[in-house]
C-alpha cells in the first residue's frame, strides 16, 4: 500500500494506465443498494439514516431514487454517446447504476448551470453537445458507428485523449479540449456523488442537519451510525487489489 487510505495524499491514481481496478475486489453489498451492488462498506445503508434528516432534506434526497424519464435536453442521436461516456467515466459497468446521464440531462434541461463559464469554451450545454459529437466522430475514424458501439478498450482510449486534451474532431475545433473534459466531469461527478447509492458505497452518512456530529476527533473516529470498511486496500496505489 502506498499510504494510509485515510489520508488524502494517497492520491492521485498511480495504477498502470491509470485504470480503475476490476470491481471484483470489492465485497457484495449486503444492506441497501450501491452502484453495481459492491462497496467497501457492505453493511452500511445511508437510507437507514433518513429518519435523522429534516423533512425537506429527506424529500430531496429520496426524490433522487425516482425512476428517470426520457431525456429532455439531449437529442435521441446524442443519447448513446452520453450514456456510454457517463458509464465509462464513472466505471459503472452493470446495474444498478446511478443514473448519471439522466441527472446531467435534467440539470441542463432546467438550465441549472454552475454560474460561470471558462474562457475558450461555449456555454456548458453547448460544450456537452460538442463533446458527445466529438466522441462519435473519433469512433467513426476507426470505422465504428459511434462511441457507444466501440469496445470498452477503444472507449477508454478515446476518453483518455479527451482527458489529456489531444482528442481531434471537427466538433471540438477551437475548443480547449482538456477544459471541456473538466466541464463534463464536474457535472457527472456532482451527479454521481449526490445520489444516496454512492453515499452508501463510500460510507458517507448523508446530510448532517439537524443531527450534527458528536465525534470530532481524529479522521478515523467514527460516528455511532458509521461502519468500518470491510477491506483495507488502497485502489489508487501502484500495487492494486488485483496485484497489478
Amino acid at each position: 500500500m502506498s499510504g494510509s487510505i485515510e489520508r488524502p495524499d494517497h492520491l492521485p491514481n498511480l495504477r498502470p494506465g491509470r485504470r480503475p481496478p476490476p470491481p471484483s475486489w470489492l465485497p457484495r453489498q449486503r444492506r441497501g443498494t450501491t452502484p453495481q451492488m459492491i462497496g467497501r462498506y457492505p453493511d452500511f445503508d445511508v437510507l437507514e439514516q433518513a429518519g435523522a434528516w429534516d423533512a425537506v432534506t429527506r424529500r430531496e434526497v429520496l426524490s433522487r431514487l425516482e425512476e428517470a424519464g426520457p431525456l429532455r435536453f439531449f437529442a435521441v442521436e446524442e443519447e448513446p454517446a452520453l450514456r456510454a461516456f457517463c458509464d465509462m467515466a464513472l466505471a459503472q459497468d452493470a446495474e444498478p447504476r446511478v443514473p448519471v446521464a439522466a441527472m446531467v440531462d435534467a440539470k441542463l434541461a432546467a438550465g441549472r448551470l454552475d454560474g460561470f463559464q471558462y474562457a475558450g469554451l461555449p456555454d456548458d450545454r453547448e460544450t456537452w453537445r460538442r463533446v458527445l459529437a466529438g466522441l462519435d466522430q473519433a469512433a467513426h475514424r476507426h470505422g465504428v458507428e459511434g462511441y457507444a458501439a466501440c469496445d470498452p478498450d477503444r472507449r477508454w482510449r478515446i476518453m483518455g485523449r479527451l482527458e489529456d486534451g489531444t482528442l481531434a474532431a471537427d466538433a471540438l475545433a477551437g475548443m480547449d479540449v482538456a477544459r471541456a473534459w473538466a466541464v463534463c466531469m464536474r457535472m457527472a461527478l456532482a451527479a454521481f456523488y449526490s445520489h444516496p447509492w454512492a453515499w452508501s458505497e463510500i460510507g458517507f452518512g448523508g446530510p448532517a442537519y439537524p443531527r450534527g456530529f458528536m465525534r470530532t476527533g481524529p479522521l478515523a473516529t467514527r460516528e455511532p451510525f458509521e461502519r468500518p470498511g470491510a477491506v483495507d486496500v488502497d485502489p489508487a496505489g501502484d500495487s492494486g487489489p488485483d496485484g497489478a
